[in-house]
């Protein structure tokens, strides 16, 4: 079941945005526009109806999540047994196509991840064709199309997109998510390891 409202924090690019809960699962977003039709909106139904996942494998002890200081750049910290890693995510403002950052650092120890992505075209009703391609997946369904480009190596579970992996004291792990039209070719992909990640400027701001 989707989490309570009062457990989601906004993300977003001044032209859309999407909720994240508190278990690291994004359950809500419309591209390429708020009144576009969504597709990850398990906020309304099920983890069926779409959604984006990331979380520790092992039992999570603590959660905390906080913004970085005037900038919608959420910051979600997860402590385990073995150790505490935190996953930020961000809508960088959009030059072309959105993008969707998800990075996730470890702080100490070493923790076992794992990703399950679900898109769910048009609200749930459209399930994409779902192929690899170079450094990640690529998802396929009437005029949308969805790139998550990502070390990681992700493999089909059913009907969900699944990757586990592991990361230490000072790792990063990232993954970018893109939407573009069908009939276009992809844009070019952003660098979240660089600038994309942490430039204030590149963010809306609480007082967007």
């Amino acid at each position: 079941m989707a989490s309570r409202i009062e457990d989601y924090a906004l993300i977003g690019d001044c032209q859309t945005a999407a909720l994240v809960g508190r278990d690291g699962s994004i359950d809500w977003l419309c591209f390429p526009r708020f009144d576009s039709g969504a597709c990850f909106a398990a906020l309304l139904g099920t983890a069926d109806h779409g959604r984006w996942q990331i979380t520790p494998a092992d039992p999570i002890r603590k959660t905390t999540r906080s913004y970085r200081d005037n900038t919608l750049v959420l910051d979600t910290t997860f402590e385990t047994d073995t150790g505490t890693v935190t996953l930020t995510d961000c809508m960088p403002i959009r030059t072309g196509q959105p993008d969707l950052v998800r990075i996730v650092r470890g702080v100490r120890g070493r923790v076992r991840l794992r990703t399950e992505l679900v898109v769910r075209f048009d609200y749930g009703s459209i399930t994409p064709w779902v192929r690899q391609e170079p450094g990640g997946v690529r998802a396929v369904g009437g005029p949308d199309t969805i790139h998550v480009r990502t070390p990681v190596p992700l493999a089909g579970e059913g009907w969900t997109t699944v990757g586990e992996f592991e990361v230490g004291e000072g790792e990063e792990v990232p993954f970018v998510l893109n939407w573009h039209p069908s009939h276009l070719d992809p844009p070019p992909p952003i660098d979240p390891a660089g600038n994309s990640a942490t430039s204030r400027r590149r963010f809306p701001t609480l007082a967007s």
